[in-house]
């Protein structure tokens, strides 16, 4: 399996390995806008799952002794929207930027009921989805509303205790509708398409809490609701978007009143641990993989990788310096930052004319939004490494950063780029 990320870049390099082919050592790589270069479909699968392991595309199923087994749990899906970075004009379906890409124009009141317990296999009615649309996959959002039978929403299922079962029911009306929002890296690619695997992990959902402790109904059955055995319904509540392990949720609650919030356990893993380079790609070694080379008002330039004895250097020729700074671009997309976290982004550089060039670390919602750095660092005809310290305003799972070379004619070398978490 392979991300649509990976499989986006391998495309990407299918177009830059002609200068591979050639003998030469020094032979450039010729880098471009990104482009996927094939129709991606998108299938789904909805299920539950009893591991302890982090999020895998199998689900496990409940052991003998598990001690708590949901027996029904159904949610209907209203939409499902991707959220790409374009480099052509592309119009999108929210304020968020993101591309409805179900249900389609033609249906647009079209609902699907999923149940997770039984377990779904959604490939038909996405049979229309196309993910290429010239851009750069970010996430994929899944959006539900919980099933209403006689006023209650609710999840059904045993407690095992003392070798006896005791029926439960977890009331879902807290929460009138929600939305969860997928990393790419969270997808899979199958042949053509792209596969998301939306799962509800149990021991995740009620891992720590004393279930068995909770009063039982005259009629023998455990409620966890407004009005019995609130405390537990409470804790249940503030686990129950966390436990599908997307990256982060939204979700309107029973007074109307919007919330989100990040996961912490997938957002941790996608943020990385200090001392970890961000900048995937930063030593070329893989051409022009995750790279964004990008030219506009009146910039002309063309980027090629090439050896410098034992390192690879990023080659930017800049022909027509455009009307700005930011008309030729060097770009990589989908780094994540933590708002007061400690970061510092390193870089060698060295051109044929000295001149200042711009580096930027951008939201991904550009609209020329800084979040961490913008620096005008000097650029000689000799290599310097460049050292900037910064602490991002706003947490982002895809930052961008800019190296904005436009303006003048001149040539440009770049190598070692990094972007590390200090503290």
């Amino acid at each position: 399996m392979r991300s649509l990320s990976s499989i986006i870049g391998c495309m990407l390099v299918a177009l830059w390995a002609i200068g591979c082919s050639e003998s030469d050592t020094t032979a450039g790589i010729e880098i471009g806008n990104p482009e996927i270069a094939q129709n991606i479909g998108l299938t789904a699968d909805f299920s539950i799952d009893y591991s302890d392991a982090k999020p895998v595309a199998l689900a496990k199923a409940a052991s003998k002794d598990e001690k708590v087994v949901i027996d029904t749990f159904r949610l209907s899906l209203m939409n499902v929207y991707s959220y790409s970075s374009y480099y052509t004009m592309v119009i999108t379906d929210d304020q968020d930027g993101g591309l409805q890409l179900w249900p389609y124009e033609e249906d647009p009141a079209a609902v699907l009921p999923i149940s997770f317990t039984e377990g779904e296999i959604v490939k038909d009615a996405f049979e229309h989805i196309n993910l290429k649309h010239n851009g750069i996959l970010k996430e994929i959002r899944v959006g539900f509303e919980v099933n209403r039978k006689d006023g209650v929403n609710s999840i059904y299922g045993r407690i095992r205790q003392d070798g006896k079962e005791i029926p439960f029911v977890y009331e879902l009306n807290r929460i009138q509708g929600f939305d969860l929002f997928y990393h790419s890296s969270q997808t899979e690619i199958q042949e053509s398409s792209v596969n998301l695997s939306v799962i509800f992990r149990v021991r995740r959902f009620v891992g720590g809490l004393d279930l068995g402790s909770a009063k039982v109904g005259d009629d023998g059955v455990i409620r966890f609701s407004k009005t019995e055995n609130t405390e537990l319904w409470e804790s249940l509540n503030e686990r129950f978007l966390p436990s599908f392990q997307a990256l982060r949720y939204k979700y309107t609650d029973d007074q109307g009143k919007n919330h989100s919030d990040y996961v912490d356990d997938v957002w941790s893993e996608i943020s990385g641990k200090r001392n970890s380079n961000f900048i995937t790609n930063g030593n070329f070694d893989e051409g022009g993989a995750d790279w964004v080379f990008h030219t506009q008002f009146n910039g002309v330039a063309d980027t090629a990788v090439v050896k410098e004895k034992n390192s690879k250097v990023m080659r930017v020729r800049v022909t027509r310096g455009g009307d700005y700074s930011y008309s030729v671009q060097l770009l990589h997309e989908n780094i994540p930052v933590v708002a007061g976290a400690t970061y510092k982004f390193i870089f060698t550089i060295w051109s044929d004319v000295e001149g200042e060039i711009t580096a930027r670390l951008g939201k991904s919602t550009y609209y020329n939004v800084t979040n961490g750095f913008q620096e005008h660092v000097k650029v000689s005809t000799s290599g310097k490494s460049f050292e900037i310290e910064f602490s991002p305003d706003e947490t982002d799972p895809y930052a961008r950063l800019d190296l904005n070379l436009g303006k003048a004619e001149r040539t440009f070398w770049i190598k070692d780029v990094q972007l590390i978490r200090i503290k």
